[in-house]
């Protein structure tokens, strides 16, 4: 059988290096998008993501990309599937068509509605991530992976998170991907918790390069939680000076990068935004010490 993102992180290789790439917009996007993927290439990623469209027009896109990235490059493909929004025949069809693409590994979110607010389930879909694992696992051989809070999910607690967790590694899910954090401890803290509980599978540390100073405030919203004091003021203190700011940001996660790893992580996925360099300059860093 083919090697699965679960053998990969539980190998003796080291740890994992893994990317996240968004839906481009057009088709000069999607070719954009393939150099990127080209550029990184060479640094051998274990496999690469594409996010799930919030709209019916966005998941086409992400139906497309992922399907050029297949057809154009030799890396391994994840796909995303949310449920916010849809009827549970139209996440099996988006099942189906990640299994015509030849997409074997799916991560299961819940997501959140296209027009913002708080998560309501739809009338004729899946109410949780949990679900959405299990109904995965019953269409196919699909190696399912589910999101991780380091910081707590916004509508949670971060008791109730490693509970969840617990539940959805229970319906099946075999890896989890943390969302972006920038405090080592909050990553230990999640992973001590699920252990507790008698979780058992890998979770891999969601990393977001940290490059223009107009991030600070944007990572809040995308996370849930603002950076830490003294990872914020050493940006804060550059932020009137671009290539400052990028060299101080890239030192700070590549350091959060050792750090996690020293604890234990099994594997890194970079939020990218579709660019490669400075996740070039981060893995390029590690890989020297290593």
């Amino acid at each position: 059988m083919p090697e699965t993102i679960v053998d990969r992180l539980r190998s003796s290789d080291g740890p994992t290096f893994s990317v996240e790439f968004f839906p481009p917009s057009d088709d000069a996007g999607v070719q954009q998008l393939i150099g990127t993927v080209d550029q990184l290439q060479g640094l051998q990623p274990d496999w690469v993501s594409v996010t799930y469209g919030a709209t019916g027009a966005s998941r086409y896109k992400t139906f497309s990309a992922v399907g050029a990235i297949r057809g154009q490059t030799a890396v391994s493909t994840m796909g995303h599937l949310t449920i916010a929004g849809q009827s549970a025949a139209e996440v099996v069809r988006a099942i189906q068509a990640y299994e015509r693409l030849g997409v074997t590994h799916i991560l299961a979110l819940r997501g959140d509605p296209p027009s913002g607010g708080r998560f309501a389930p739809h009338p004729e879909g899946l109410r949780t991530a949990t679900d959405l694992v299990r109904l995965v696992k019953s269409l196919g051989d699909f190696t399912v992976g589910v999101a991780a809070f380091p910081d707590g999910h916004p509508e949670g607690d971060l008791d109730l998170d490693a509970r969840i967790l617990l539940a959805k590694e229970q319906a099946g899910a075999e890896f989890a991907i943390t969302q972006l954090f920038f405090d080592p401890a909050a990553y230990v803290s999640l992973v001590g918790r699920f252990r507790a509980l008698g979780g058992t599978m890998p979770i891999i540390a969601g990393i977001m390069p940290v490059t223009v100073p107009s991030q600070i405030e944007r990572f809040a919203g995308l996370s849930g939680s603002a950076m830490p004091a003294d990872f914020e003021a050493r940006l804060r203190a550059v932020a009137d000076d671009k290539a400052a700011f990028r060299a101080v940001g890239i030192d700070l996660v590549t350091q959060l990068c050792r750090d996690v790893l020293d604890a234990g992580a099994p594997g890194l996925q970079f939020f990218t935004l579709n660019r490669s360099t400075a996740t070039a300059e981060i893995l390029g860093r590690l890989r020297t010490e290593a």
